[in-house]
């Protein structure tokens, strides 16, 4: 029986003039209609999904946990979204939470950089 996985990576990798060869060759010799080869097309050309998560603009900062300094995620939670004591308390328990949304990327990645300096795990969405 073929693998399963590496017919899938192959479809994915097929350039734009494969996947018509692939379309002809599906429906000339075994019968399958466009309409069905279109969701095939589809599924290749999946591969660009990748880039376009790659492109994205506004991400949402997940606190996963506050690790071992627990103190320090608070203050610097506090300090980095403006939020009083007990609000950025509140956030840090309620992990894993977005504790902000909507952030451009070097925005994200810096705030990232200082919770996870502080003992955070923290993840961009």
């Amino acid at each position: 029986m073929a693998d399963v996985k590496s017919i899938a990576e192959s479809l994915v990798n097929l350039t734009i003039k494969e996947v018509t060869e692939l379309v002809t060759i599906m429906k000339d010799e075994y019968g399958i209609e466009p309409a069905a080869a279109a969701v095939a097309v589809a599924g290749a050309a999946g591969g660009g999904g990748e880039e376009a998560a790659a492109a994205k603009t506004d991400f949402d900062i997940e606190l996963q946990s506050a690790g071992g300094s627990k103190l320090k995620v608070v203050k610097e939670v506090k300090t980095l979204l403006g939020l009083g004591l007990k609000e950025a308390k509140e956030l840090v328990d309620g992990a894993p939470t977005v504790i902000k949304s909507g952030v451009a990327k070097d925005e994200a990645e810096t705030i990232k950089a200082a919770l996870e300096e502080a003992g955070a795990t923290v993840e961009l969405k």
